[in-house]
């Protein structure tokens, strides 16, 4: 059942676009996928980037969040400029910083659940932290399935390991791009409401591009893009609030 306890909004940033820019090609070919946004993601919130198919919310999660380079303007996770940073340094932090889930598990079907958890820090030559790992696998409720290997888990059980594994190493932010995108409509509820509460409960960060009216209702807020550009943003919303405002951007681009 999903909760509506409300975060108080945080003032420090997590991460930061001014500005930002991304071309694709050059004169007749040129594709502007973002167009000078300016976006604060705050510390301790959840926020839902959405728009329509080839708004650009994609593009802006993977410039922020240092997977994709841009073309001007500028990308920052806590007091890091991405822009200045070479691909080694852009890899550590990554490694260091961030927490990732995508629409696909991305987990390694040789390890267990709980290998696939600790993988990254593993990578890093870094010792988890066993206590908050122990909070973190208790409240996505994987404490009998630790010992599992992918193919033995549903797809509901993969994705909170993947939840899991972006929360254990303690990063400054967890981005998300589609994560409910390939779960059945209860395992996806309960993959969001970790993501909530990881939110509520642990302080976490959580930005999560979506196209699911559903899955944006349990954000503190929605950011909304239109032509690679940020045109509305919602506080507290409503799956019936969220569908409305779609709707509305889909009329004026058919009239447009």
């Amino acid at each position: 059942m999903k909760t509506t306890t409300t975060v108080p909004r945080a003032t420090a940033v997590a991460a930061r676009a001014t500005d930002l820019s991304k071309v694709y090609g050059q004169g007749e070919t040129q594709v502007v996928a973002l167009d000078r946004v300016s976006v604060d993601f705050r510390q301790a919130e959840f926020t839902a980037i959405m728009g329509p198919s080839g708004s650009g919310k994609s593009t802006l999660m993977h410039c922020v969040a240092g997977l994709d380079s841009f073309s001007s303007g500028s990308a920052r996770i806590g007091d890091t400029e991405l822009g200045t940073l070479k691909d080694k340094q852009l890899t550590q932090l990554r490694r260091d910083k961030i927490g990732f889930i995508f629409q696909a598990f991305n987990l390694l079907p040789t390890l267990t659940a709980l290998e696939n958890i600790t993988l990254p820090m593993d990578i890093a030559g870094r010792r988890p932290d066993k206590q908050w790992v122990e909070q973190v696998i208790d409240m996505i409720g994987l404490s009998g399935r630790l010992g599992h290997r992918p193919a033995q888990l549903s797809g509901g059980q993969q994705q909170r390991v993947a939840v899991a594994r972006a929360l254990a190493s303690k990063p400054e932010i967890i981005f998300g791009d589609e994560p409910t995108g390939n779960l059945d409509s209860r395992s996806g509820a309960e993959v969001l409401g970790f993501l909530r509460n990881s939110v509520r409960e642990l302080g976490q960060t959580v930005v999560m591009v979506t196209h699911d009216p559903v899955a944006a209702s349990y954000a503190d807020r929605v950011v909304f893009l239109a032509d690679g550009r940020i045109v509305d943003e919602m506080i507290a919303p409503t799956a019936d609030g969220v569908l409305d405002r779609m709707k509305a951007f889909d009329a004026k681009g058919r009239t447009s």
